[in-house]
């Protein structure tokens, strides 16, 4: 029986359960400082808190890039698993790195290259010869054409589309159903169709 123990018990946590389920995975559970007040979460067992893993394969299980990308390296996670939904569609020639997650039903198309600790959610596309940088999370119904490079740490918000070509920079926001045409600058935040900067208050 494969194990694994998932680093968070939250909402995302039990989502990477179920695909550590669909994927083989018998003997699932979870670390979480919260523990021992909460020791549950769902069907699955909170064993400890984090950094208790003892000699288990461990999974980030964190949706927030900034807090996955320093449990990355607090637990040494760059050679973690990768996660991939059965009923995902992975070109053979697509490059996914370490400690990924691709929940069900995403497309991810020829030559595509994702970094480590990126999250493909429910049923996102990602197109041919896309780069996607680490700690990216790419959330559900989201479309990228081809070409198109969102670098490390930035989020993709439910619903949006990328034009093909498009570079979107370190660490942006793209708001929920926007439409982005034009380049995003690092920490940038955009959002409506076409997408546009929002202002620090929105």
């Amino acid at each position: 029986m494969k194990s694994l123990r998932i680093i968070g018990a939250g909402g995302h946590g039990k989502v990477v359960a179920d695909t550590a389920m669909a994927c083989g995975y018998g003997d699932i559970a979870f670390l979480d400082d919260a523990f021992p007040e909460k020791q549950a979460i769902g069907a699955w067992p909170i064993l400890g808190k984090l950094g208790m893993g003892g000699d288990v394969p461990l999974f980030c299980g964190i949706g927030t890039n900034s807090v996955r990308a320093k449990l990355f390296d607090t637990y040494s996670l760059g050679s973690a698993c990768v996660l991939v939904h059965p009923s995902s569609l992975i070109s053979s020639s697509a490059t996914i790195g370490a400690g990924t997650l691709v929940v069900a039903g995403c497309i991810v198309n020829a030559d595509a290259y994702i970094g480590k600790g990126v999250i493909l959610n429910t049923a996102c596309s990602v197109d041919h010869d896309c780069r996607i940088g680490d700690f990216v999370h790419i959330s559900p119904g989201a479309r990228l054409a081809g070409n198109v490079t969102v670098a490390d740490g930035s989020w993709i918000g439910i619903g949006a589309v990328v034009r093909e070509g498009v570079t979107i920079g370190k660490n942006a926001i793209v708001g929920a159903g926007a439409a982005v045409i034009e380049d995003v600058a690092e920490g940038g935040r955009v959002g409506g169709v076409p997408a546009r900067e929002l202002s620090k208050k929105a």
